[in-house]
């Protein structure tokens, strides 16, 4: 099985080649950002990309979109910090094919990508329950009903990215990008920019 690891975080990085490692059927390459992700994934053809869902630039669910458009096969697991079953539901909404939580039981991780590389999904048990019966509107905070799309343009905001900036990295018009920034404080009722960091704070969209 070859497996491509997406994150910015050596340890993690370190962490998954140890675990993955351990099984000498399985090869393991890495990548630290979206754009080294991207040419990583077709240099290598790996069984399954696990990629981190906030990576610097372009999101983990960004890179997942991209990476199916060139090619709608790709297995991919959304790998983070986040248990919500919120941020699961945007991740299949985004072509993932698993989500897993970086404080799920390291014990199925291997598991997980087995399954995932064989054409297979995977989510928690409970995380899975509240997806299938759509208990994801309300969201961490205010953030219920947001797209993906909409979730990285918030996340790149709150990162500090220009209007400009994002355009630039979402290949968008400058246009649509203040449109869709405008849009974002009027949905989630935030009065400043600075209401609008915070919320992906709290929600650990940034930092």
């Amino acid at each position: 099985m070859r497996v491509l690891i997406v994150d910015d975080h050596p340890v993690v990085i370190s962490g998954c080649k140890a675990l993955l490692g351990a099984d000498p059927s399985i090869e393991v390459r890495e990548a630290m950002d979206g754009a080294s992700g991207y040419s990583a994934y077709f240099a290598f053809r790996p069984d399954v990309a696990v990629i981190d869902f906030n990576l610097p630039g372009i999101s983990g669910l960004e890179l997942c979109r991209r990476l199916l458009l060139r090619d709608p096969e790709a297995r991919i697991a959304i790998f983070s910090m986040n248990d919500d079953a919120f941020f699961a539901a945007r991740a299949i909404e985004a072509g993932a094919r698993g989500y897993i939580a970086k404080n799920d039981d390291p014990l199925l991780f291997i598991a997980a990508l087995r399954r995932i590389a064989e054409g297979g999904v995977y989510l928690q048990p409970e995380m899975a329950s509240a997806v299938a019966f759509n208990r994801t509107g309300a969201g961490p905070g205010r953030l219920g009903g947001l797209t993906a799309r909409e979730l990285e343009i918030l996340r790149l905001f709150a990162a500090g990215r220009s209007v400009a900036e994002i355009a630039d990295v979402l290949n968008i018009s400058h246009k649509t990008a203040a449109n869709n920034c405008t849009a974002l404080k009027q949905k989630l009722g935030a009065r400043s920019s600075a209401e609008l960091i915070r919320l992906a704070v709290d929600s650990k969209l940034a930092g």
